[in-house]
């Protein structure tokens, strides 16, 4: 199958042609730096659950995270410095692909990064740019024991002062803080205690080095550090805060839309790799006299795993383009967002389940990159803001997005070298009810002739007759349990628009798009039963649920077909030794 090899990251060809030269050095630097470690010693790294550091020395060494990370204001003058979404999604693939603790590495200095960014403390800025420079990580100061993420309520308390120069005095502890042994800025979230409500609110700037900053312990075991640590009268003066008031209550959230993107590429790299591990095990595998991929039941894992991770990488891959071209006037990225923490890396985890139930035992062994990652997805769509939250989030969009489309330009796609700018000036983080999106039912109806789009697109016009016959009442509204079936099943609808854009931007085999179609049908048709089975289901819910249930078009020579794309993998890349 022509291009096949293309859709998934293989480090052995890898140069990606829509960067720039610089770019493209940089991001093949990094393959070579991993592969010439090699796999044993990636992989006891991890299982000593050893520091970064070399990691670091290498990303200090090579100026990575300075050029992929410092807005080109303060580039001073590096016309290779700019925040590129489209390259900063490559490089997080990249470092899930070698091991999460590399990507997390990225994240939480990428979220350190984004109150400071946002801000107007130009000294504050130039300092982040300064340490970026000389090889320094960030940190991200949200989290608390008691508290979580909920950024209502913090117990990080600003005492003012009258000592010389000392604006504040910071006392209290933060909880699962990535980088939180080594970031020279930590971006802390607090509140003051001589102003009440959100206008106590403030945003600043620790040193993890001070000694009032006492780093307690890493809440895990493993690469990462997952720190926490307590402020003791900390000197906290006014070049150190960031932003104050609702101002600082939307710097976190908005923080957490650029962060928490790249979820979803790490999550894509993880599953990549294991991916190719499996592949290569199990078709060279001989059981009971056959090799173990001629098992009807393992080839059909192995193509709903291809056809669940391509899915994953076109619809990440679409929504960079949205938030690329985002502004005060188009945020539909808002919906985007949130489907990538939620959607995406819940189906990186079931890839991996899929992958495992056919490596069975091999999975474990110590010796393979997949017992890595089976130990480890699991946390990207749990530890950054759970599924069930950004579900949550999702729903306000879907009055909007199913009845009440609006005009926009067409979005082409977005690898150009531009610096998103509008990621630093988001505006207030409320009016979600309130963002509109182009019409979504084009798309589908372009594609109806690929067989199983035309019928998950009957599921979908049955969810929009769903919402106007048998909407949620109120007590279901207020019911999170009844309404994440809900949001799950809208999900789908948003999830199968943007491959379908994607697919038409790249040209997407048509068999390989029908049958991420046959696994959009099947999800649909088990959220659906679920919605039956929900104590609180009304007689018309329970009905439609039934009606909604299709089964896809069975086509075995496309089944094949697409079997032989997968099988074309067996070999391709193995990490050196």
């Amino acid at each position: 199958m022509p291009n096949s090899r293309r859709l998934l990251l293989n480090p052995n060809e890898f140069d990606p042609e829509q960067f720039d030269p610089e770019t493209r050095r940089q991001l093949r630097a990094l393959i070579a730096w991993f592969e010439e470690r090699g796999k044993v010693r990636l992989l006891q790294d991890d299982l000593d659950a050893t520091w970064v550091t070399d990691f670091l020395d290498f990303i200090k060494r090579e100026r990575v995270f300075a050029t992929f990370l410092t807005p080109s204001e303060f580039a001073d003058g590096d016309p290779n410095k700019r925040w590129d979404t489209s390259r900063n999604a490559v490089l997080s693939e990249i470092l899930g692909f070698y091991g999460l603790a590399y990507w997390y590495a990225e994240q939480v200095t990428i979220l350190g990064l984004g109150p400071i960014w946002q801000s107007d403390n130009i000294k504050a800025k130039e300092r982040a740019a300064a340490q970026l420079e000389a090889g320094g990580v960030m940190a991200f100061a949200l989290s608390e024991r008691e508290h979580g993420a909920d950024i209502y309520n913090t117990d990080m308390l600003l005492t003012p002062t009258s000592d010389e120069g000392v604006v504040f005095r910071a006392s209290g502890e933060k909880y699962y803080i990535g980088n939180g042994n080594v970031a020279g800025m930590v971006s802390v979230f607090s509140r003051r205690t001589d102003v009440d409500g959100p206008d106590g609110y403030v945003w600043f700037v620790a040193d993890s080095g001070h000694p009032n900053y006492q780093l307690i312990d890493n809440v895990v075991h493993g690469q990462m550090f997952v720190s926490t640590f307590r402020l003791n009268d900390y000197p906290v003066h006014q070049e150190d805060i960031l932003c104050t008031g609702p101002e600082a209550f939307s710097a976190a959230l908005n923080t957490v839309n650029v962060g928490k993107f790249n979820l979803c590429s790490g999550s894509i790299g993880m599953c990549e790799h294991a991916f190719y591990e499996a592949i290569t095990h199990a078709n060279n595998r001989i059981l009971y006299g056959n090799p173990v991929t001629d098992f009807p039941h393992v080839r059909a894992s192995f193509v709903d795993v291809y056809a669940r991770l391509v899915a994953m990488k076109l619809f990440s891959d679409r929504a960079i383009d949205y938030f690329r071209t985002a502004s005060l006037d188009d945020r539909r990225y808002l919906l985007f967002n949130p489907v990538t923490k939620s959607k995406v890396t819940s189906e990186g985890e079931r890839v991996v389940t899929l992958l495992w139930d056919v490596l069975a035992a091999k999975g474990f062994e110590k010796n393979t990159y997949f017992s890595e990652v089976s130990r480890l997805i699991g946390a990207l769509p749990r530890l950054e803001g759970t599924v069930h939250v950004n579900v949550a989030q999702i729903l306000k969009f879907m009055p909007n997005y199913m009845f009440n489309p609006a005009s926009y330009p067409q979005i082409g796609t977005r690898d150009d070298a531009a610096d998103d700018v509008f990621f630093w000036a988001q505006g207030p983080a409320r009016g979600a009810s309130k963002v509109q999106f182009a019409d979504w039912a084009p798309v589908y109806e372009r594609n109806l002739t690929v067989p199983n789009v035309a019928r998950f697109y009957e599921q979908v016009l049955a969810f929009k007759d769903l919402l106007v016959k048998a909407a949620p009442d109120a007590d279901q509204q207020r019911d999170l349990d009844f309404v994440l079936v809900i949001g799950h099943l809208f999900t789908l609808v948003v999830y199968g628009q943007l491959i379908l854009e994607q697919a038409e931007l790249t040209g997407l085999d048509r068999d390989l798009l029908d049958q991420i179609f046959d696994v959009q049908i099947r999800d649909f048709s088990s959220y659906a039963v679920a919605l039956h089975g929900k104590p609180s289901s009304t007689v018309a819910q329970q009905e439609w649920a039934l009606s909604a249930i299709r089964k896809p078009v069975a086509d075995a020579g496309r089944f094949d077909r697409v079997w032989e794309q997968v099988a074309s993998y067996d070999g391709v890349y193995e990490m050196r030794p």
